[in-house]
């Protein structure tokens, strides 16, 4: 099934117990609200039918796996509610791969900026190809990586979330994020990151759900307190976005890139 949303896509389809969620943006991967919405709202239908037994997260093209937020978007942004809005969508996929009790593997084959690396880090799983250098770009633009952060610190730790975030500008190469603890895999080649996702997906599609449920349990133990804390922050980065700051970085950001 394709939903095509906002200039790309959402693309779900499941076989024999692997439910594969893939989405797209004709701008490095970007996302708009509304793939974001879709996105979660794809995570948990996948999630709860009982013919999904794993998931994989995987975006589209070769370069990069998902450039964060999207910069049109964000320069429409003209008061606190629709900044709100906007971010919460983050906040709204992270929980949706925090909460679903079926196991989800990311397929890592290019970068992953600012809300990409929210993506990775909520991943049960991430196997990377080389090149997915990383970044967390937030406080160049004047905002922060509020909504992903407790994610990323989550899984490489508060000196490292630190350090990616502080040190804005600069890319952390694929050994880096493994060394962190962000991918559980980095391959030379995208045929052998096509062979380890499909043997670990096809693997646990044998697996006991009701166990693989459990362990999830386990994995995300004392982060129930997201329902609340992820819109807490997306209220920070919605209100942070209408400072002049922010509005000249996004234009100068997008007249570089043009």
């Amino acid at each position: 099934m394709i939903k095509e949303i906002a200039g790309g896509y959402v693309k779900t389809e499941t076989h024999n117990g692997i439910t594969t969620i893939e989405f797209f943006h004709p701008q490095s991967n970007s996302l708009p609200g509304k793939i974001l919405e879709t996105l979660a709202g794809e995570i948990i239908s996948a999630g709860n039918r009982e013919e999904t037994r794993v998931l994989i997260l995987k975006s589209g093209g070769e370069k990069t796996f998902c450039a964060g937020a999207s910069f049109d978007e964000l320069v429409q942004i003209k008061d606190k509610d629709t900044g709100f809005l906007f971010f919460s969508g983050f906040a709204k996929v992270i929980n949706a791969m925090r909460t679903c009790p079926k196991l989800i593997i990311a397929r890592i084959q290019g970068k992953c900026v600012g809300g990409g690396v929210g993506l990775a880090a909520a991943a049960d799983y991430a196997i990377a190809l080389h090149k997915a250098d990383v970044k967390l770009s937030e406080l160049a633009i004047g905002i922060g990586p509020f909504v992903v952060g407790p994610a990323v610190e989550r899984k490489i730790g508060h000196a490292a979330f630190a350090a990616l975030s502080i040190d804005a500008s600069m890319w952390r190469n694929s050994d880096w994020a493994k060394r962190k603890g962000l991918f559980s895999e980095v391959h030379e080649t995208l045929d052998n990151l096509e062979e380890s996702v499909s043997r670990l997906s096809n693997t646990l599609a044998g697996y006991s759900p009701e166990a693989m449920q459990a362990l999830k349990q386990i994995i995300w133990e004392g982060t129930a307190h997201w329902d609340k804390l992820l819109f807490e922050r997306a209220r920070i980065s919605g209100e942070l976005i209408l400072r002049d700051f922010a509005k000249k970085a996004i234009e100068k950001f997008k007249q570089k890139s043009s």
